[in-house]
């Protein structure tokens, strides 16, 4: 099949040259040592309008498939031979090596992939976003990416930051390293479910098993339990193992999903000692959709900057001089370069850390204050790249 040809959002200042804008005169307003003239700064955005502006790619439409149900649970209470049964009949999740050697999807359904087992929460993220898809589970996070890259999904769901386990670094490294677009995102309160074999009691319990966060994250519950805590890869691969190994004094935390996918019992839900722990997941794709305005949208983007006093000062201003709301900033090190040297004193030389910020805005690329905040920002950025422009979700 035939790759289509997308525009790219990105910048650099080794491929073009930086936009320029005088910035002082006696009308100005002082923020630090940047002086910004509006006046100026008005003239300038109705010449570069658009310049940031992406090029018009059409969506595919998602179309909606029926699809049977990943496996019959519902004689799963006879006896654990069923369970093995159902089990064995689940999809093996792709791995890199599977990805290398497949041969690419016919685009006929709507195919979502996600890493972990079915039952995963990414699982539940895809089906929120996509109630009717194929999920797709995967072994590892950039089997997710490659997965979408090589035409066997459609699309991709992966967390992005937890409330309270916090950001999830290596996604943001995939994102700077693989060419997918972030279409859209979804927020999912996280259900934290104590789940055992069929007619096993909470107090039978001896051994708990699951993912490091989730165990740290129902600490409250485990203390008064008094039970032995064991990591698993995530918290589907947890009710995997206890519905294998068939041992009734050992249970998982896992979602209620993945009881019924098992074949388990939830012995008790929201075990989480924060009511509040919703995951952040987002949607990636091949193309990117076209940004509009009848509903909130928001920008996500990479960047770099020069050194320099005030420089990031100067680069979350333009963000700030045009009302535009920033609802998170990461920074992480640049892997490439990560230390540069600095000769400020006659007792030798200085390392410090060289970063690359992401950062989230509030505002579609389809609104001019958007383009102009981006084109302002190119003078004080050594790369720049956009990473999509979606819907906000505003449902839990």
């Amino acid at each position: 099949m035939a790759l289509k040809a997308v525009s790219i959002w990105g910048y650099s200042k080794a491929l073009s040259p930086p936009l320029g804008v005088g910035l002082a005169n006696s009308h100005s307003t002082p923020i630090g040592n940047q002086r910004y003239d509006f006046d100026k700064c008005r003239r300038w955005e109705s010449c570069c309008l658009g310049v940031l502006a992406q090029t018009a790619t059409t969506a595919v439409e998602d179309e909606e498939p029926n699809v049977p149900p990943l496996i019959d649970s519902s004689g799963a209470a006879d006896g654990v031979h069923q369970i093995h049964k159902d089990i064995i009949q689940l999809p093996k999740p792709l791995t890199t090596i599977d990805i290398s050697s497949s041969s690419s999807s016919d685009g006929s359904k709507v195919r979502v992939a996600y890493q972990g087992l079915p039952g995963a929460y990414s699982e539940d993220a895809a089906l929120k976003a996509y109630p009717k898809c194929e999920t797709v589970p995967c072994d590892n996070f950039e089997s997710a990416f490659k997965a979408v890259e090589l035409w066997l999904v459609d699309k991709a769901v992966l967390p992005i930051e937890n409330s309270v386990a916090g950001s999830i670094h290596r996604n943001y490294e995939l994102l700077l390293r693989h060419r997918l677009h972030i279409v859209g995102e979804v927020q999912l309160r996280v259900n934290h479910c104590l789940l055992g074999l069929p007619g096993v009691r909470k107090e039978e319990l001896k051994v708990v098993v699951s993912h490091p966060q989730a165990l740290d994250q129902c600490e409250k519950m485990l203390s008064d339990l008094g039970v032995v805590k064991i990591g698993a890869r995530d918290t589907a691969d947890a009710a995997q193992t206890v519905a294998s190994n068939c041992a009734r004094d050992t249970g998982a935390i896992a979602s209620s999903r993945a009881a019924e996918v098992y074949g388990l019992d939830i012995l008790t839900e929201r075990i989480q000692d924060d009511d509040e722990n919703i995951t952040r997941f987002l949607v990636l794709a091949r193309d990117p959709i076209i940004p509009g305005t009848d509903k909130p949208h928001k920008t996500s983007i990479v960047f770099s900057l020069e050194e320099g006093p005030g420089v990031l000062f100067k680069a979350l201003a333009v963000f700030a001089m045009r009302d535009i709301n920033l609802s998170k900033i990461e920074s992480c090190p640049l892997k490439q370069r990560p230390l540069r040297v600095v000769d400020d004193s006659n007792q030798g030389n200085s390392k410090y850390f060289d970063y690359l910020f992401y950062i989230d805005i509030e505002a579609s690329m389809a609104e001019p204050r958007a383009q102009y905040a981006l084109g302002q920002l190119q003078e004080f950025a050594r790369f720049l790249r956009v990473l999509g422009c979606y819907p906000m979700d505003t449902v839990l």
